[in-house]
């Protein structure tokens, strides 16, 4: 897939008030800092579609982007260590299941990892509850250029090792990205054509 446009279109707190068109969408969260606005920057051939700033999170609301004007890359507020109040974090977490669980254009989740840690509790909860949920996603390890091929396969394997030991039945597609290199940005793109190409073939709104 080439992207030929990508367009800001709306912010908000509620998933009711998202944009109201049949097209596909792509939620993209993850932990603060884990390098989110630098993918979606690399993914849509911008510079500054997502902000980026060094204060974790920045990200405070559903942001949506429209791709190709046939669909939505949705970038979500992070998860953990974000330095606002315990009351926010709460409204964050509260309108981030609301939009999973009723948003109906919700195609696909990716889950953002660092994929320069060892497999944190966090992010293992939150996938466990987007299983739960039969919410349909897939992780994207960033920032593999900061550390060797070798500390990769080894932090990539402890996931899936804790992964089965929960009784998951294997671990879910995943992509190795670097936002600096350009890494990972065509497989991720072939995917959600893929998936496109599926949606409008058997669409349902």
């Amino acid at each position: 897939m080439k992207i030929t446009s990508a367009e800001f279109i709306i912010s908000n707190s509620q998933p009711e008030k998202c944009p109201n068109e049949p097209l596909p969408e792509y939620a993209f969260i993850g932990r603060s800092n884990v390098g989110k606005s630098s993918l979606i920057n690399m993914l849509t051939n911008h510079k500054n579609l997502a902000k980026t700033s060094a204060r974790p999170g920045k990200t405070q609301l559903i942001n949506h982007f429209k791709i190709n004007q046939n669909w939505f890359l949705v970038d979500l507020p992070g998860y953990g260590y974000a330095r606002v109040s315990k009351q926010t974090k709460a409204i964050f977490q509260q309108f981030i299941t609301d939009y999973f669980e009723k948003r109906q254009q919700l195609v696909c989740a990716f889950v953002l990892i660092d994929i320069r840690h060892e497999a944190q509790k966090i992010d293992l909860e939150f996938m466990e509850y987007l299983a739960e949920s039969e919410i349909p996603f897939m992780i994207i390890f960033t920032k593999a250029d900061k550390i060797g091929r070798s500390k990769i396969s080894a932090n990539i394997a402890a996931y899936q090792k804790k992964m089965l030991a929960n009784n998951w039945a294997e671990m879910p597609q995943y992509f190795v990205t670097s936002s600096l290199e350009n890494t990972g940005k065509e497989s991720i793109l072939e995917l959600i054509d893929q998936i496109n190409q599926d949606f409008f073939k058997n669409q349902i709104f």
